[in-house]
């Protein structure tokens, strides 16, 4: 039996854990065993608890309770109790996922124990060093023994490093076998919201500035008045405090959403606007095309389709893109595997 050890912190990562932790459960039994270590970087209910009740996630052997914190202060303290967790059992590998200071630090710990590391949704790159994910991304592939990319182009970013091809694994997107999974059941299960569009803001450099936050928010709000439509905003908590006093008349500001109600409203919705990574791929498997409230993605194989467009904070891009994509329907997504992703990387682990 070989014994995993599966870390996770943020919401995008119980998503992927699921589709993990299924497959195990369902087909891999007497041949692998998971414990889950939840870092506790999202703390919140509705960015965390609730996730593994409706995932049938298996709740996390262990919380280490770190909540928000500057980053070096919060990595630091996720180390320091991921190394004692690793040193108080025998397991055979690690598996992190994606690019959260819990990535790195489960990471970290492991590669200095001589434990290998398992890194799903590995080669992703913005080539934005100002970016912390992206720093995460590229040191934790750096110290893992098994990379599993979601796509070719992942694939090529890590050639381009120098990885050796017995490292490299092209698995497909495990959000891709999630989407496919649970969207029925969303549907089935969910009444979503009567909104259009679907917007969502969490990254530092928008939720943290007032400017980029006001000129993102102004622009989406003209162009559904403009439009007659109105927009659905689940708040992250960290942007919640910078929306006050700010008002506007097409927007309906939420409590983040559980997963199967963001299948739903993507389900309801024409078009997608964020500066999440995990939303932009979760809107092109429904068939959606997004705005992208960055100037890079890390999914460049999405902007390539012409299901999703750059406009950054810029009033003028963010009003030109929702335009040129508010009748888009997005291709099927062929780079990004067939939906089976989970069953790859397990029987590779198991093996």
């Amino acid at each position: 039996m070989k014994r995993i050890l599966t870390i996770v912190g943020a919401r995008p990562q119980f998503i992927k854990a699921a589709a993990i932790s299924h497959v195990i459960k369902e087909k891999y039994p007497d041949s692998i065993s998971e414990d889950i270590l939840h870092t506790g970087q999202h703390y919140d209910d509705s960015m965390s608890g609730r996730f593994f009740d409706e995932l049938d996630i298996p709740r996390p052997k262990y919380n280490l309770g770190v909540g928000s914190a500057p980053h070096g202060a919060q990595t630091a303290t996720m180390l320091k109790n991921i190394e004692e967790v690793i040193l108080s059992n025998t397991y055979d590998g690690i598996i992190v996922y994606g690019d959260t200071n819990s990535t790195l630090a489960g990471a970290l710990a492991a590669s200095k124990q001589h434990l290998p590391v398992y890194h799903i949704e590995a080669g992703l790159r913005s080539f934005n060093r100002n970016m912390p994910e992206e720093i995460n991304r590229i040191l934790t592939d750096h110290v893992s023994h098994l990379l599993f990319a979601p796509t070719q182009t992942a694939v090529q970013n890590l050639r381009n490093e120098g990885f050796t091809e017995s490292s490299i694994l092209l698995s497909g997107d495990v959000m891709l076998d999630n989407v496919r999974h649970y969207a029925p059941i969303a549907a089935a299960s969910q009444t979503p919201h009567d909104a259009d569009i679907l917007l969502t803001l969490h990254r530092n450099f928008n939720a943290d500035s007032k400017e980029r936050l006001n000129n993102i928010l102004s622009a989406i709000d003209a162009f559904a008045s403009e439009h007659h439509v109105h927009v659905l905003f689940p708040v992250h908590p960290r942007t919640r405090q910078m929306l006050e006093n700010m008002n506007f008349n097409s927007i309906q500001t939420t409590e983040p959403l559980s997963y199967l109600q963001t299948l739903a409203q993507l389900d309801r919705s024409r078009l997608v606007m964020t500066d999440s990574g995990g939303l932009q791929k979760e809107a092109y498997f429904c068939g959606k095309p997004s705005v992208i409230l960055r100037s890079e993605t890390e999914w460049k194989e999405i902007v390539d389709d012409g299901a999703a467009l750059l406009a950054d904070a810029d009033p003028l891009r963010i009003r030109n893109a929702a335009e040129s994509l508010w009748k888009t329907t997005p291709n099927a997504p062929t780079a990004f595997g067939d939906g089976h992703a989970a069953e790859k990387i397990i029987k590779i682990l198991a093996s």
